[in-house]
C-alpha cells in the first residue's frame, strides 16, 4: 500500500469564528442546501492550515485555525500532526531546510456579509520585534465571488491615497474617527477573477459582499484601526506606539496605487488541454504564491518539488497520481503533498478549475 505522502489528501472543511459576520457565501460554493446556507460569526474557513488563531476565547479549542486532514478508511487527524510524521516527504525537502516543518502558508477562504474593519499587518522585522514572529502578514486577495444583495457593489479598501502621514492617520486614530482614517485610503471596486497584492504595513478593509480566497504568510497578527484600552498606561502606549508604527505611509494616486497591488496574471503553461496561470508570486511577494489551472482535457501542473493547497473553484473531474486518482468537484479541499508523483488534473464535461496555494520561494 502506498504512503499517505504519495496520494493526495481530502482536508475536512471547516468554517472558523472571527469577530464579524459572513460565510453564506462559502455554504453555497460548497453546494449546501440552500436552507442552511446563512451568515454567522464563522465567516472564514482556513484551508490545509498549520496556523492556530492569535486570540483564544476561554474554553475555546486551543488547535482553532488548525486543518483537519480525512484519513482513509475514516476518522480524521490533525493536518500538522500528520506532516510532522514525514515532513520532508509531504513538504518537500527543500521547503523543509527553509520552513521546517511547517507550511510556511496560510490560505482561506473568506466571505464577508459587511465591511471589515480598517487595518494593517506588520512586516517580518516588525513582527519579530513586537510580537517575536519570524511571520508578518504580507497577503493576496483572490476574488471569487460577488454577492448581489450587498449594501453596495462590493469594493476593497487598499493604499493610502496621495499625502498621506502618520501626523494625520494618529490624529484621527486617537480621536477615534475611524471614518476619517478610512477616507485616507482608495476604496476600488472589484471584480470575479481580479488578484490583489495586500503588502505588510499597507491599509485595507476588505468590503462587504466579497468572496475571495486569502493566500498570506502563517500569522494572525491584525492592527485594527479602533483604540484598545488597558488598565496600564504604559502598556496602552506601547501598543499605540506599534500600531502607529506598522503602518507604511505610502501615499500614491488611485491609478498608481492600482498599478501597484492589482496583479495581472502570467501565463505559466498553455496546451490544447489547458492552462496554468500565476495569479501571483515574484515580483510582488516572495512568502507565497497561487495558481489556477484551467482543464478541458488532461493537465499536469508545473512540478515544483513542494506541496500544493487546492481548492476547486469549479467544475469536477479527477486528480491523479502515481498512487491514487481522486474525484473531485467544486468546493473540494485537498492537501497534495510533495512526494506526490505524476500529478495530473483530469477534467469531466464542461471542465475543471483549480487554484493552487504554494509555500515560499516557488513561482
Amino acid at each position: 500500500m502506498s504512503e499517505l505522502y504519495e496520494r493526495p489528501i481530502r482536508l475536512v472543511q471547516n468554517r472558523i469564528g472571527r469577530n464579524y459576520l459572513g460565510g453564506r457565501e462559502t455554504d453555497r460554493f460548497r453546494g449546501l442546501p440552500q436552507e442552511q446556507c446563512v451568515d454567522d460569526d464563522r465567516p472564514e474557513s482556513w484551508v490545509g492550515s498549520t496556523t492556530r488563531v492569535n486570540r483564544l476565547e476561554l474554553g475555546e479549542d486551543p488547535n482553532k485555525g488548525m486543518a483537519y486532514a480525512a484519513l482513509p478508511g475514516g476518522g480524521q487527524m490533525l493536518l500538522k500532526e500528520l506532516i510532522d510524521q514525514a515532513p520532508e516527504q509531504f513538504l518537500g525537502a527543500a521547503h523543509v531546510r527553509r520552513c521546517g516543518a511547517d507550511t510556511g502558508v496560510l490560505v482561506k477562504l473568506l466571505d464577508a456579509q459587511h465591511q471589515l474593519g480598517l487595518q494593517c499587518h506588520p512586516d517580518r522585522k516588525d513582527a519579530m520585534k513586537y510580537w517575536n514572529s519570524p511571520y508578518g502578514k504580507e497577503e493576496s486577495w483572490y476574488i471569487i465571488g460577488k454577492r448581489t444583495d450587498a449594501d453596495e457593489p462590493p469594493y476593497v479598501l487598499l493604499g493610502f491615497k496621495e499625502g498621506a502621514s502618520i501626523e494625520e492617520y494618529s490624529k484621527y486614530y486617537f480621536a477615534g474617527d475611524v471614518p476619517s482614517m478610512e477616507k485616507m485610503c482608495h476604496k476600488i471596486p472589484v471584480e470575479v477573477g481580479q488578484m490583489f497584492h495586500v503588502a505588510a504595513g499597507c491599509p485595507h478593509a476588505i468590503g462587504g459582499g466579497c468572496f475571495v480566497i486569502e493566500v498570506q504568510e502563517p500569522s494572525d497578527i491584525t492592527l485594527g484601526a479602533r483604540r484598545k484600552h488597558f488598565d496600564d498606561p504604559a502598556q496602552e502606549a506601547a501598543f499605540d506606539e506599534r500600531t502607529m508604527r506598522c503602518y507604511h505611509y505610502e501615499g500614491a494616486s488611485y491609478e498608481e496605487n492600482l498599478a501597484k497591488y492589482l496583479v495581472e496574471p502570467e501565463v505559466l503553461q498553455q496546451t490544447p488541454q489547458g492552462r496554468e496561470l500565476k495569479l501571483i508570486g515574484r515580483p510582488y511577494t516572495n512568502y507565497f504564491s497561487a495558481t489556477r489551472l484551467e482543464v478541458t482535457g488532461r493537465l499536469q501542473p508545473t512540478q515544483t518539488g513542494a506541496f500544493t493547497i487546492a481548492i476547486v473553484l469549479s467544475g469536477s473531474g479527477k486528480l491523479e497520481t502515481r498512487a491514487e486518482s481522486m474525484q473531485v468537484k467544486q468546493g473540494d479541499e485537498i492537501f497534495l503533498p510533495a512526494g506526490a508523483k505524476d500529478v495530473a488534473w483530469q477534467a469531466d464535461g464542461d471542465g475543471l478549475c483549480v487554484i493552487c496555494s504554494h509555500p515560499p520561494e516557488i513561482f
